[in-house]
């Protein structure tokens, strides 16, 4: 009996020797430092294939997703269980949008391309509810693996008898089904990450026909943190934030974001397209942002010592260009959908996607660019003249001259590169929007204006870009010479109509000039007058005079054969891209347009009178506010010099 207790106690001796060590090893596991890789893009923009640039004179061709994805293996390969994030933007921007509602090709690839979350951005709802709700299903349809989607502060606003209109509890009802929520939970490394997604107040505004409405996201980040901190138990927040930042950190959401809710770990800043060669680093919080068109894939890597405090170990940005290899099975899919937009879209306007519509010898300007600097632009000349002559043709025998035409540069997404120059290239230059034939595109419209407000565009343009570059205005039939340094709103000092023979016309006030423009554009001047407080007005009108309540009802048709079909805004790019004179079979773009033509001209002069000369009443009431502010200062020193040489006196 007792060799029996002997042989047990000595049994479990053995087995405590055994189990003991491995007992130790997963206590002193637990003491190791935890860490999590996230991979991350944002404003894809529907970059499916490489996008050219120009550098030193050379086209380059950097991004696609193709090459993305073999970035996005090799990064895999060094951590199997990095997340791979986007924070929207992922649509509209090239010909693939245009299968955006049938096919949802964004959500699909992202998914196939192993996207483990995603949020929404402004130009998601480029199509409306309607069209986003659209693409959900398709995306549901699809039967593949899909990324999450995460939303924090949207909301759908009830209508005055407290229900939905139909095309919200459309949206609504397929945010559920695709299985939206408003943040999620994912394990990575033994590593809980919260990660929710939220749309600042500026890419919001560029929404306005969304229909839903997106509240404080401050307060909705606030309420997502607590949340994941306390009800979730999690290690590391992640923001997926389609805000920005700014140079200026009053402007910077994600930077007062941060500053504001400073347990968020990682903020993914998309929207503003800036690319962070460093992070912005708030107090403990992280913000990435790798520009925009999947030009770089962004890393960045965190570990948590014992103190369970993170640190950032590394942040890079990772360009795809073309030393890179092409994943095929990604490049055959995006072939795949390729072949489907030429077969729904491109088929209906009798033109094949990579037709060589013109040949250029130079290199237009860029949008980058082109928002960057306040002055005239090759490419806004060359699309505003291209509204006029689209009207014209269509109208035929039947057309009313068109004074001017208006392109913002907000509205311009790509641009021409020397040489070849395809539907492709014209589409992506004015890709935005959908027409009242529910076809991606905005339409050409046509609108009033009286030779006052004619004017005040140009105010506009030179008053307001300084405060809202996307609103940068470039006109066809219309010159004008603004000075920077002028009092606000008064900045213009000449304009002057130009007709088609290149004859100089005054403006006359009170008359009724057409002006032809995009749905979105003129619907925006609209609004000039609240944005400015009433300073500025612009009420687009019919040709009778009447205020135009209903824009799509201004739409521009082309009847020529036979049928009614709107006047898109990239359409018209390509109607004039084919009107030149040809050489070898192709157009050739003149050289004109290799130079400004002096329709924007800045005056930079600082001389007293230049600054002060030809006031606008405006300008005529702050300088009497001026005077009267001066008088009462004057009055008061006086009174205040009296009542010491009184007191003196008496003394």
């Amino acid at each position: 009996m007792k060799k029996n207790i002997k042989l047990f106690l000595s049994c479990l001796i053995v087995i405590g020797l055994v189990l003991f060590p491995i007992s130790v090893s997963k206590s002193s596991a637990g003491q190791q430092d935890k860490k999590i890789t996230i991979l991350f893009t944002h404003d894809l923009h529907d970059n499916f294939l490489p996008l050219k640039t120009e550098k030193n004179g050379e086209v380059e061709k950097c991004g696609g997703f193709a090459r993305l994805q073999t970035a996005i293996k090799e990064q895999k390969k060094l951590d199997e269980e990095a997340l791979l994030l986007d924070a929207g933007d992922f649509s509209m921007g090239t010909p693939f949008q245009t299968i955006f509602r049938s096919d949802a090709p964004e959500l699909s690839i992202m998914g196939e391309m192993g996207y483990d979350v995603v949020t929404l951005g402004n130009h998601e709802f480029d199509y409306r509810a309607t069209g986003l709700a659209e693409s959900l299903e398709a995306a549901k349809k699809s039967g593949g693996r899909l990324p999450q989607l995460v939303q924090s502060n949207i909301s759908y606003p009830k209508d005055k008898q407290g229900n939905l209109t139909d095309t919200l509890l459309k949206l609504k009802h397929a945010m559920e089904e695709y299985g939206a929520k408003e943040y999620t939970v994912l394990e990575r490394n033994g590593v809980r990450v919260g990660i929710f997604g939220i749309m600042g107040e500026g890419s919001a505004s560029m929404a306005p026909m969304s229909e839903v409405q997106f509240k404080d996201p401050i307060k909705h980040a606030k309420q997502k943190v607590q949340i994941l901190k306390e009800q979730e138990k999690v290690d590391f927040i992640i923001c997926l934030s389609h805000s920005g930042t700014d140079k200026d950190a009053s402007k910077s959401e994600d930077e007062i974001l941060a500053k504001k809710v400073p347990d968020i770990n990682l903020i993914i800043s998309g929207h503003t397209h800036t690319k962070l060669s460093e992070p912005i680093v708030v107090g403990d919080t992280v913000i990435g942002s790798c520009e925009d068109s999947g030009k770089n894939l962004g890393i960045v890597q965190f570990s948590q010592k014992e103190s369970k405090n993170w640190k950032m170990d590394h942040y890079d940005l990772r360009g795809i260009d073309d030393k890179m290899e092409e994943d095929k099975k990604i490049s055959d899919r995006i072939k795949s959908y390729k072949k489907i937009v030429q077969e729904k879209y491109f088929d209906q306007f009798r033109l094949k996607c990579d037709e060589v519509l013109a040949q250029s010898s130079f290199y237009f300007d860029s949008p980058k660019n082109i928002i960057k600097h306040h002055q005239e632009s090759l490419l806004g000349n060359f699309i505003s003249d291209s509204y006029i002559y689209a009207v014209k043709k269509a109208e035929g025998k039947d057309y009313i001259p068109v004074s001017a035409a208006i392109v913002p540069a907000g509205t311009i997404r790509g641009t021409f590169f020397q040489g070849d120059i395809t539907v492709w290239d014209a589409f992506n230059v004015s890709s935005l929007g959908m027409g009242a034939d529910n076809l991606p595109g905005y339409p050409l419209i046509s609108v009033y204006l009286t030779g006052k407000e004619l004017k005040t565009v140009c105010e506009v343009d030179a008053s307001i870009t300084p405060i809202m570059k996307e609103a940068q205005l470039f006109l066809s039939g219309m010159n004008f010479t603004f000075n920077p340094n002028r009092f606000i709103f008064n900045k213009v000092i000449k304009t002057i109509l130009v007709n088609e023979e290149g004859t100089a016309q005054e403006i006359e006030d009170e008359k009724l000039y057409r002006v032809a423009a995009g749905l979105y554009s003129a619907q925006m001047l609209s609004v000039v007058g609240e944005k400015s407080h009433g300073l500025l007005k612009i009420q687009p009108k019919t040709k009778d005079g009447n205020p135009i309540t209903d824009f799509e009802s201004q739409i521009i048709y082309d009847n020529s054969d036979g049928k009614k079909t709107e006047v898109k805004e990239w359409y018209a790019i390509v109607e004039y891209l084919k009107s030149f004179e040809q050489k070898d079979g192709i157009s050739q773009i003149p050289e004109r347009y290799n130079r400004n033509q002096e329709r924007k001209v800045v005056d930079n002069s600082k001389n007293i009178l230049a600054l002060l000369q030809k006031p606008n009443h405006i300008t005529v009431v702050v300088y009497v506010l001026i005077v009267v502010i001066l008088t009462l200062i004057i009055v008061v020193v006086m009174r205040i010099v009296k009542k010491i040489k009184r007191k003196k006196t008496v003394q």
